[in-house]
Formats: C-alpha cells, structure tokens, sequence
C-alpha cells in the first residue's frame, strides 16, 4: 500500500499580502482622490475576486466573508458598466464604504489561503474572463 503525498501548502508570505493589499488600497486611494482609472478599477476587482473565488474553493467558513466579498464585487460591477458606459471611472461616496468593507475582508482573509491555491485561481479567471 502507498503512502498519500499530500499537496505542498506554501503559505501565503507577509510580501504576497502586502502586494494584494496595494492592488487593492492604490486604485480605492486612486478613486477617493478622483484619479481612478480603468486600469486601477481592474486591479482591485481582480485581486478581490481572486481571493473570493479561492475562499469559496477552500471551502474556508469565515463569518460573512464570502458574502461581503459578493456585496462588493456586485459593486464593482455597477462601476464596471458605469465606466464602460460613460468612461468615467468611480467610485461614489455612497459605494465606498462597501468597497472598503470588501478590501478590509479580504486582507483580513488572504492568510488562510496558501500561494497556489491563489496563483490556480488567478489563472482560472483570466482564462474565464478571455472566454466571455
């Protein structure tokens, strides 16, 4: 009988947090100071729907996480067509506390995940992004 390997679980490092935590802080710092882009916008969905989709995928059981994360990238895509619509990139005063929300929530949550998982799921959604 063989012995399982169980996957190699690289943690995520305090540099990985902190490079999510500036594709995430920059473009809402960007938005509040009104030099939000479209660039900046995809940015900050991006790292916050990479770190949505893998708590989901790790099946993590944090209180409201996932949930806060969906209430923001439901903003997100409010913005998104907004800005797709008029080429004004923003995010309003009544939407930030809610973006905010979600940035805070997933720095909070970044740590429970490990680099592959978050590197897999990456991948995942640009490939699923390039289908649409």
């Amino acid at each position: 009988m063989s012995k399982k390997i169980k996957p190699l679980r690289v943690p995520v490092t305090q540099g990985l947090k902190d490079i999510y935590a500036m594709d995430m802080l920059l473009p809402y710092q960007a938005a509040c100071e009104g030099r939000f882009s479209v660039t900046a916008f995809g940015r900050l969905a991006a790292a916050i729907s990479v770190v949505r989709t893998a708590l989901v995928k790790k099946d993590t059981h944090i209180p409201d996480a996932v949930a806060t994360l969906d209430t923001t990238i439901g903003i997100l895509s409010g913005i998104r067509t907004r800005g797709d619509t008029t080429d004004v990139w923003e995010i309003t005063a009544d939407e930030r506390p809610a973006v905010l929300a979600g940035i805070e929530v997933a720095e909070a949550c970044i740590g429970v995940l490990d680099v592959a998982l978050l590197a897999q799921t990456a991948v995942m959604l640009q490939e699923q992004l390039a289908r649409e």
